[in-house]
């Protein structure tokens, strides 16, 4: 069974590395009384974690236009290949929601967001009281949803893995021995 190239399963790793310690980041953060220094550290943190992410779904996604992914197993079932293409491309749609409405967020709050403190990104939208509140709760949202998704995607994982043993898992584990 064909695996996936280098590049992609880098890219697949350092991203799903980077939305766990994100969403981790998240809520240890909003869970921090008042407005301290270490909650503002988290937030800057989680805001470079998130333009990050972003940029390198963006690669991703240029990526997985350009070179077509491994075709499933024929053992799958169809509806099994139709529902983890949805799945898969839920995924992607949430790769670039989630981070975007965090930056909408963070600007209708009037905090603008500069990438490693060094390089300011374009202010899109004034601050907004009113914005602010719904972006912060559609923020939190997209991020339960995804968080749902990646839940939903790891458990499929191990099916293939414990219960089908197609190698469907194996064709994205980095150092997996399965054929290319």
């Amino acid at each position: 069974m064909q695996r996936y190239s280098p590049i992609a399963i880098t890219l697949h790793w350092m991203i799903a590395l980077l939305i766990i310690a994100t969403f981790t980041l998240g809520l240890v953060m909003t869970d921090i009384p008042g407005l301290t220094p270490t909650k503002l550290r988290y937030f800057s943190w989680h805001k470079w974690a998130g333009v990050t992410i972003l940029a390198l779904a963006a690669l991703r996604l240029l990526w997985r236009l350009r070179r077509k992914p491994p075709a499933y197993p024929a053992s799958m079932a169809p509806r099994e290949g139709s529902a983890a293409r949805l799945l898969h491309g839920l995924l992607y749609v949430m790769m670039f929601a989630v981070p975007l409405s965090g930056y909408f967020y963070s600007l209708a709050a009037g905090v603008p967001v500069v990438y490693f403190g060094l390089f300011p990104l374009p202010i899109l939208i004034d601050a907004d009281p009113g914005l602010k509140s719904v972006l912060g709760a559609l923020h939190y949202w997209l991020n339960m949803g995804l968080a749902s998704l990646v839940a939903l995607h790891v458990l499929a994982a191990f099916k293939h893995l414990l219960v089908d043993r197609d190698g469907v898992m194996g064709r994205m584990l980095p150092f997996s021995k399965q054929a290319k």
